[in-house]
């Protein structure tokens, strides 16, 4: 199993702003420490924000924060967002499945049980979990990436979560 590029970048995204929580996060600061493309980075924090995860602020002080504390966000709850609607293997797609071997496969029920144990382990652990007390990770995050320059000064910005 292999998590995409969007959840990848999803759980970068919180455990920046987690790490950040004293103050808004830009996205150009996000993307940059997360090597990632802002373009690509807006879409995943639109999804963050439309399911409660993040929140944006507008304004001079503007910036995107957590929507609830870190403890209370699990990671299995963020990678469903972005996984579940992905079929794992094609047996899983409903219709558009073609396998001539589904009426009598015990591979289909066994890859069942091992996503929800995936999901039901990733639910055991916190965004808090995650961070807290990690010093190398808020070193990267807080230098802005491996090797990154450090951030322009402060200039307005408005985040869209659109």
């Amino acid at each position: 199993m292999r998590l995409t590029t969007r959840t990848n970048l999803a759980m970068r995204t919180l455990m920046y702003c987690a790490v950040l929580s004293e103050r808004s996060a830009r996205r150009r600061e996000i993307a940059r420490a997360c090597n990632a493309s802002e373009n690509h980075l807006a879409q995943v924090v639109r999804l963050l924000g439309q399911h409660g995860f993040i929140k944006a602020v507008r304004g001079r002080n503007g910036g995107l924060r957590l929507a609830r504390p870190a403890e209370t966000i699990n990671v299995g709850s963020v990678v469903r967002v972005f996984e579940a609607n992905l079929p794992f293997a094609e047996c899983f797609e409903g219709g558009e499945n073609t396998c001539p071997l589904i009426a009598c496969c015990w591979l289909r029920p066994a890859l069942k049980r091992a996503i929800e144990a995936f999901y039901q382990t990733l639910d055991g652990i916190t965004l808090d979990e995650l961070v807290s007390g990690n010093t190398e990770l808020a070193a990267v995050l807080k230098a802005g990436g491996p090797g990154a320059q450090p951030p322009a000064p402060h200039r307005a910005c408005v985040f869209a979560t659109q």
